[in-house]
């Protein structure tokens, strides 16, 4: 199976969760210096008496071709990657509940654009593109068993051949 990646827009990302970017109407704050883009993402941290953690992630690239073998979810709580650097990445995401391979969808996010995963939704680990990158992340912290991981059923290809952003 070969999946390409799509372009991320807050309408088709939105059934796995919220796209953190700026918006067409920010508020003005600090004397007219800077853009407050208010409220990006619904942060679900607090089930079962979880606390919200800060984290920066430090990915590095998966060797190329590319291959998708591993899916996790997180049950209890929402997860937020906000990229810190200046290369594009990848999202893979699946609907909350039961895994459906039919239903994976694989997303290319510009810098400067975030993802924040809804509780439950079946995701792919960090996938980095071109270089070490770093994330900051938003989950949870605290008791409760947040993290399930399973291997995919096969192994996904992923075809980066028509994306742009990513030749040299």
């Amino acid at each position: 199976m070969k999946l390409k990646p799509q372009a991320i827009t807050a309408e088709n990302f939105s059934p796995f969760g919220d796209l953190i970017q700026t918006g067409s109407d920010p508020m003005i704050i600090n004397y007219g210096n800077t853009e407050r883009h208010h409220d990006l993402a619904r942060l679900d941290l607090t089930e079962q008496g979880g606390t919200p953690l800060v984290s920066i992630f430090r990915s590095k690239p998966l060797p190329l071709p590319l291959t998708l073998e591993v899916m996790e979810r997180h049950p209890l709580a929402s997860q937020a990657f906000i990229p810190m650097g200046s290369e594009p990445y990848l999202v893979a995401v699946a609907p909350a509940g039961e895994f459906d391979l039919k239903a994976l969808k694989l997303f290319i996010v510009q810098p400067g654009q975030g993802v924040n995963y809804h509780r439950g939704t079946w995701h792919h680990y960090c996938l980095a593109l071109n270089s070490v990158s770093d994330f900051i992340v938003i989950d949870r912290g605290g008791d409760g068993h947040n993290c399930d991981e399973i291997p995919l059923p096969q192994p996904i290809e992923v075809d980066l051949s028509d994306c742009a952003e990513l030749q040299d």
